[in-house]
């Protein structure tokens, strides 16, 4: 629960009785309007005296004898670690986490530097791969949020170096983020947790297509297993969290499939072999429909038709068509769903989805045949139309409140 959503729907609760407004000042107590960007500062003072420090050692570092190298770096270490212990223990959490992700970063520019002072070369990612480990590991040591947001950054990173440098992909540390960090997240859901996360595993997503030299579309199998973990998450806002960068990749894959879909060649990029795809898809499928009816989240069924498959249609108006109807469907369904109490917010998602469907639509089909004259007629009247639609349910709303 965040401390805009307490200020906004609060005062409804008292008026409706189901708080009175001592409770409600106790809530808002409870979620400090600065609370997350205070949270925020020591992980980036953390990172900046961090790369400071580096910058340093790292300009002097040929100069320095090996002996005075490898002391630097362990007291370093020692040093983040020792300092971060003590202000966990006088109750200074901020900072205490700051300087343990402090530490964690010098452990990774620890393994860097020893391998180039011994010039260990490493045709492999397991000397980074313990860098993962010792961030998992600190994670479920503190339960701290910043190392966890640390941790998915350092996975992103090694992961890019493993298929960018070596030309090969880290399994161990793919699982490590989704395991190691995943299951922490699922027991301590947060809301913005959750959204870093996917979107570190998204990345991992995409790193794995690339690796193997896949089709883009393969990406949406594990996306949508990322997607699919929300539905199964209890707490709903933390599930839905998870969930949209899920949904922000699907949605923009499909309005660019409307706008460079009808070029075959582009098409032909995206068809994975029809028979495995549809098989991986229908089982993921098949997980969240299943963790939706678990939960009661029916009404976010529409967001899979974001993945229909209509790539397999022959590029051109066929394809174009196909997609539109897909767009303008989900930009419904999105409507439909902000009429549900709690929803609210749905509306405005909606009316944007809408008209981005519409621009995408009129300009692919309807520019080069209409007069222009009737294209503004026709984008006013469906404008007009729907600002008429939203007023009125607007009034409704605030009718039953």
């Amino acid at each position: 629960m965040s401390r805009k959503f307490l200020e906004t729907d609060s005062p409804t609760w008292v008026a409706q009785g189901l708080i009175s407004e001592e409770q409600r000042q106790k809530l808002l107590a409870r979620y400090p309007a600065d609370a997350g960007a205070v949270g925020l500062l020591p992980l980036l003072g953390s990172g900046l005296v961090g790369l400071s420090v580096l910058s340093v050692v790292a300009a002097n570092w040929q100069g320095l004898p090996p002996a005075l190298r490898l002391s630097l770096l362990l007291g370093f270490l020692v040093g983040a670690y020792a300092a971060g212990s003590y202000f966990l223990r006088r109750g200074n959490f901020g900072l205490g986490y700051g300087l343990i992700g402090l530490g964690l970063m010098g452990f990774g520019a620890s393994i860097i530097l020893t391998s180039q002072l011994y010039q260990l070369v490493g045709y492999d990612a397991s000397g980074l791969l313990a860098w993962v480990v010792a961030g998992v590991a600190l994670s479920w040591l503190y339960g701290s949020r910043q190392l966890l947001s640390l941790t998915i950054v350092i996975g992103a990173g090694v992961q890019t170096y493993c298929v960018e440098a070596l030309g090969s992909f880290s399994y161990a540390t793919a699982l490590l983020v989704a395991g190691g960090v995943g299951i922490l997240w699922w027991r301590r859901p947060n809301p913005l947790m959750g959204s870093l996360l996917a979107t570190g595993l998204l990345w991992q997503a995409a790193l794995l297509v690339a690796a193997l030299h896949a089709k883009i579309t393969w990406f949406f199998i594990p996306a949508m297993l990322v997607y699919a973990a929300g539905d199964w998450q209890r707490e709903p806002a933390a599930g839905r969290a998870i969930q949209n960068p899920s949904l922000a990749a699907a949605y923009l894959f499909t309005l660019g499939l409307a706008v460079f879909g009808e070029t075959e060649s582009y098409a032909g990029e995206l068809r994975a072999p029809v028979l495995p795809y549809l098989v991986a898809l229908a089982a993921v499928l098949a997980i969240s429909v299943a963790g939706k009816l678990r939960q009661q989240r029916r009404a976010s069924l529409p967001d899979w038709l974001l993945l229909l498959p209509g790539f397999y249609l022959p590029g051109g108006l066929p394809l174009a068509v196909a997609t539109l109807v897909v767009l303008y469907l989900h930009a419904g369904s999105v409507l439909a769903r902000a009429q549900q109490p709690g929803q609210s917010e749905q509306l405005t998602l909606g009316t944007v989805l809408f008209v981005v469907a519409t621009m995408v639509a009129y300009f692919k089909l309807t520019w080069g045949f209409l007069d222009q004259s009737l294209f503004f007629l026709l984008g006013g009247v469906l404008l007009l139309g729907l600002s008429w639609y939203l007023r009125r349910r607007n009034k409704v709303v605030i009718s039953e409140q």
